[in-house]
């Protein structure tokens, strides 16, 4: 995943002039699970219909105006990238938040994982 590509992208929307604002979220793979313990990686899947709609969700709120999403799929080991998301908007009150409820709702809403133990 190349977040700086994903960041270009989104700057080169139509509607950029209208963008005061791009963040970004980079998952990785860390080495102590929340369980407790240390983890040798995971494994991961993504509903990558489901993704499509909270992208499209996303972009329905105001002052959004663009959305990319990046996963990496299968076995991961501690230090992958799991997951990359940019949202692009007109200001950070609004960008921020975009921001979270997209990657909270594609970790509840989208994604299936299990750590390796």
């Amino acid at each position: 995943m190349d977040m700086n590509a994903m960041i270009q992208k989104i700057r080169s929307n139509p509607q950029s002039d209208r963008m005061g604002m791009i963040a970004s979220h980079l998952g990785i793979v860390r080495e102590n699970s929340l369980k407790g313990g240390r983890v040798a990686g995971i494994e991961v899947a993504f509903d990558q219909q489901k993704i499509t709609e909270i992208i499209q969700d996303t972009i329905s709120l105001d002052g959004i105006i663009d959305v990319l999403v990046e996963v990496c799929e299968g076995r991961l080991n501690i230090g992958d990238v799991i997951m990359a998301v940019a949202v692009g908007g007109d200001i950070r009150e609004r960008v921020f938040p975009a921001l979270i409820e997209t990657v909270n709702r594609i970790k509840s809403e989208a994604s299936t994982k299990r750590e390796i133990f």
